[in-house]
């Protein structure tokens, strides 16, 4: 079966209460298990990780390449700071997705540009929990 990993960052463990004009009223749990469910249908694993340390993320990604298929990556606020985080990806060989829950454009102008984007496959924002499914599907070469 095959496995990929969903990387959550920084402060997504708050999700469900934290700024759900913005982020939703979803707990990431709840997302989670949605996620979960639904990759069980298509018949593969799902591998999930939190962290609000960037070491940590660094880790887990370092972790999957050779084990998982591929990853989607939230990388929260580290996503607009984090060199260390970009170049961990640059350096694997492993397909990340970047996944954004919010719509990065129309917030807040530091949130515009992503470290990560350009060494990624490709960013997702703005469309909730759906972006998460739209980059696994992906990965998966699903249409």
């Amino acid at each position: 079966m095959d496995r990929y990993l969903v990387l959550q960052g920084p402060n997504l463990n708050l999700l469900g209460r934290r700024e759900p004009g913005f982020y939703g009223t979803q707990s990431l749990e709840a997302m989670h298990a949605e996620l979960a469910e639904w990759a069980d249908r298509r018949g593969i694993t799902l591998e999930f990780h939190q962290s609000n340390h960037e070491g940590e993320l660094i880790e887990a990604l370092q972790g999957a390449e050779g084990r998982c298929r591929g990853a989607v990556l939230n990388p929260g606020g580290f996503a607009h700071s984090s060199v260390a985080l970009r170049d961990c990806i640059a350096a694997l060989d492993l397909p990340v997705v970047e996944v954004h829950l919010s719509n990065l454009h129309a917030r807040e102008r530091f949130r515009r540009r992503s470290l990560c984007a350009a060494v990624t496959r490709g960013v997702i924002c703005g469309l909730g929990a759906d972006g998460y499914k739209l980059a696994l599907r992906h990965l998966m070469g699903e249409p």
